[in-house]
């Protein structure tokens, strides 16, 4: 038996990230596990900018970016979702998401990590990469990857109360 306690959602606020979401949310409710949706939060403090390299220091201005990231990950989370299922928002300031993301987990002792893929082309995947293929390798646990658009297995209430009739 499959017994998933704790569910992590990758999220970058795009399309996929939110039919990610919908997963996880199901998967969570399905096996009465809690929810966790994490944003990595790009540490512009440690950037190099500019063909000198210079360092662009401003502390407020990093504040100003994870609060911005918290907001919206509160915004993705309802009250059924913090009530039923336990869900958190947590932010993580990196610049190795899929590093941040599998750290998290395994601190976290996540059992499944729910994450979307852009579905991008070989030359645009050569060039910047995947942060869900990279999470894959390394996860210490079961990586579930969900593009969209795709088929569908996450149903709103009212279409699976149709199929059962």
């Amino acid at each position: 038996m499959i017994a998933l306690k704790k569910i992590l959602v990758a999220t970058d606020f795009s399309e996929p990230a939110q039919a990610a979401l919908a997963y996880g949310r199901e998967l969570a409710r399905t096996f009465g596990a809690s929810l966790t949706v994490l944003h990595i939060v790009d540490n512009v403090l440690t950037r190099a900018y500019g063909l000198d390299g210079m360092m662009l220091a401003d502390p407020e201005l990093q504040r100003e970016i994870e609060t911005c990231a918290q907001r919206q990950i509160d915004g993705l989370l309802f009250d059924e979702d913090r009530h039923d299922l336990s869900a958190i928002g947590a932010i993580v300031t990196s610049n190795s998401p899929s590093a941040a993301i599998v750290t998290y987990a395994r601190d976290a002792a996540i059992d499944l990590i729910v994450i979307g893929t852009h579905g991008r082309g070989a030359v645009a995947h050569l060039l910047i990469g995947s942060v869900a293929e990279r999470v894959v390798r390394t996860a210490p646990c079961p990586v579930l990857t969900v593009r969209h658009p795709e088929h569908e297995f996450v149903l709103p209430d009212a279409l699976v109360a149709v199929a059962k009739a």
